[in-house]
């Protein structure tokens, strides 16, 4: 017996993808006719409870002279993760139809009625700035007192300390003022949103290991500086996103103290420290729960009182900046706080204004993610507004470097249809940051191994070499600025800098030496990005045809695609009418071909 059913097309089920709970859900699944069907039954999962609920289907008559259809509308549960999959009870016995895409049954997200997400944000470009190496302005309110190495701008990276320890110890003394100077170039750029590494006091460069969160690092500048960067930055049209880091404080923190730098009784310090309960001691004071076993990240615990009035509490840390101005939040590794945490949270953050956004760090598939063993949710309106979108990264990545077209639909079409559309279109749309190895150094063919961490420092990429990494690299962010979400161009990537991983992702921003090619691309993006807002908004199709990838983003009469071809050889366009490539100018009639290793951005008509 063959019988039909695919989830993301409009004649098997509508809408499309996450829903509304209380919505109307339309599922028709299709058998060829030939054997006598008695009756298709739709079970639907709880994936909280595990309480399944069947719902009969009718026939639907025929949907042509050889194919049956069967319907059922049903009004989708309360918000949660639900799996369904059809029963077939036929003359020839009982068949359970599953995805067939994953071999288990089919993924229904259902979001809270009263879910929303911030309008303003949708459409913009986020630029991620790793503070101490952006840019140093000239302001004599810093302080450089408190701080290990302090280098001019030219000279390398700290590797390793003479001991063989890498502290993050190297200061460059990037600051708000910097930022401040190169706002009229982060708005050439189209940029909408900063996105600042952590400011708060902290012994690294980093600032991941927070010694107050009510304190700015000194080196940055204070807080009248910061809130002049707020306001200058908000006249062009930029907000203002903070990294939260509350998984863990600094081991050298008001909180902790265990060197002894702050005027404070840390709880390393004495158990009758009124932080004590914040950590979790295993042989007191030495041996304590910490952030993957980083012994500066001491880990805290999420239940104690006093941490919760300081995170989300009244004149707490997301109280207090985000009334100062900051109008958006990234968690830092959010899969490591309880859920209600991070409820409380945002909480918090809507409570000073529901147009402030709250983005999660998360690397896996948000809607679905098992985290400590513990089924996680953070897009079904009671926790975060969206993620950093790494599976649309890994996706972008592989394409760009001549992976299966194929492959790239699936991995996008699977968070497209998994992700409510309002979280999707608040997604940071990345393909570097902090974390990651510089994203011309990912698309490029160099050969790394055998290098240790110095010899990787020493690469620089030229020649061939090169030139097939940049046009990777134009494709790629070219995908990046027309997926769903919003794009986060990591600081320097947009000029052409390069660096293989942690530290070596993190130099000082190349203002001397910006590759000119690249930033006039990402300029363009950035203008073209405006000029298509509602599309990039609206809805999405992504196909793979004749080895070409094409990417639609439509909205009223107006679509713009995206054609990609990383097969190895020119292939012919799909088009029937002529189109100009609104990246190089060029024009291309019906039947012309797009060559390998290249990418073409062109508008045409919705029912083209």
């Amino acid at each position: 017996m063959q019988f039909y059913f695919d989830s993301r097309s409009k004649d098997c089920k509508r809408p499309f993808g996450a829903v509304q709970e209380g919505s109307r859900l339309d599922f028709n699944t299709y058998a060829q006719d030939g054997v006598f069907i008695n009756c298709v039954v739709l079970t639907l999962t709880d994936d909280a409870t595990g309480i399944a609920t069947r719902y009969p289907l009718e026939y639907a008559g025929k949907s042509d002279e050889n194919t049956s259809r069967f319907h059922v509308r049903i009004n989708a549960p309360k918000a949660g993760l639900y799996w369904y999959k059809f029963e077939i009870f036929s003359e020839e016995g009982h068949i359970e139809y599953l995805n067939p895409r994953t071999k288990g049954q089919f993924q229904l997200t259902v979001y809270s009625k009263d879910y929303e997400t911030p309008e303003r944000f949708k459409g913009g470009i986020i630029y991620h700035i790793f503070v101490d190496r952006f840019c140093k302005g000239n302001d004599a309110g810093v302080d450089t007192s408190t701080h290990s190495v302090y280098k001019n701008w030219d000279e390398p990276l700290t590797l390793k300390d003479a001991d063989g320890v890498y502290r993050a110890n190297d200061f460059y003394g990037g600051n708000f003022q910097g930022i401040i100077d190169k706002l009229p170039y982060l708005k050439s750029l189209g940029v909408t949103v900063i996105y600042l590494s952590p400011i708060f006091r902290s012994s690294s460069n980093h600032r991941y290991d927070t010694g107050n969160y009510l304190e700015l690092d000194p080196l940055l500048g204070n807080e009248e500086k910061f809130k002049e960067l707020i306001d200058k930055a908000k006249r062009k049209g930029i907000y203002i996103m903070l990294d939260g880091v509350f998984n863990h404080t600094g081991a050298d923190s008001l909180y902790f103290n265990k060197f002894g730098t702050y005027d404070s009784l840390g709880a390393y310090q004495s158990k009758q420290s009124p932080y004590y309960k914040w950590y979790d001691f295993i042989n007191y004071p030495d041996e304590y729960r910490c952030w993957w076993g980083v012994t500066v990240c001491p880990t805290v615990n999420k239940k104690a009182e006093g941490y919760r009035n300081l995170i989300f509490g009244k004149d707490g840390v997301i109280d207090k900046w985000s009334r100062l101005g900051v109008s958006a939040w990234r968690l830092d590794v959010v899969d490591e706080l309880p859920e209600e945490f991070v409820q409380q949270i945002r909480i918090a953050v809507k409570s000073v204004s529901e147009k402030k956004l709250l983005i999660g760090e998360v690397w896996e598939d948000a809607s679905n993610k098992i985290s400590y063993s513990k089924r996680r949710h953070y897009l079904l309106g009671k926790e975060l507004d969206g993620v950093m979108n790494y599976p649309f990264k890994d996706a972008v990545i592989s394409l760009a470097r001549g992976g299966r077209p194929r492959a790239f639909v699936e991995a996008v079409n699977t968070i497209t249809e998994n992700y409510p559309k309002k979280s999707l279109d608040c997604t940071m749309t990345l393909v570097g940051s902090h974390d990651t190895v510089r994203v011309l150094n990912r698309l490029s063919d160099y050969n790394i191994k055998g290098l240790d961490k110095f010899g990787r420092a020493q690469v620089v990429l030229e020649g061939d070499i090169l030139t097939t990494a940049k046009a990777r690299l134009k494709i790629a962010s070219t995908l990046q600025f027309f997926l769903p979400g919003i794009p986060s161009i990591y600081y320097g990537d947009e000029s052409g800098m390069q660096g293989y991983e942690d530290p070596l992702c993190r130099r000082p921003m190349n203002w001397n030496n910006q590759d000119t090619e690249i930033l006039g691309h990402y300029k363009k993006l950035g203008e073209l990005r405006k000029k298509f807002r509602s599309q990039v908004t609206g809805s999405t199709r992504l196909y793979e045809s004749g080895g070409i990838v094409y990417l639609e983003r439509r909205a009223k009469e107006k679509k713009v695609v995206v054609a990609v071809n990383t097969s190895g050889a020119a292939k012919a366009l799909n088009i029937k009418t002529e189109i100009k490539d609104l990246l190089s100018g060029n024009v291309f009639n019906e039947g012309a071909k797009i060559a390998n290793n290249t990418v073409l951005l062109f508008e045409s008509a919705a029912k083209d």
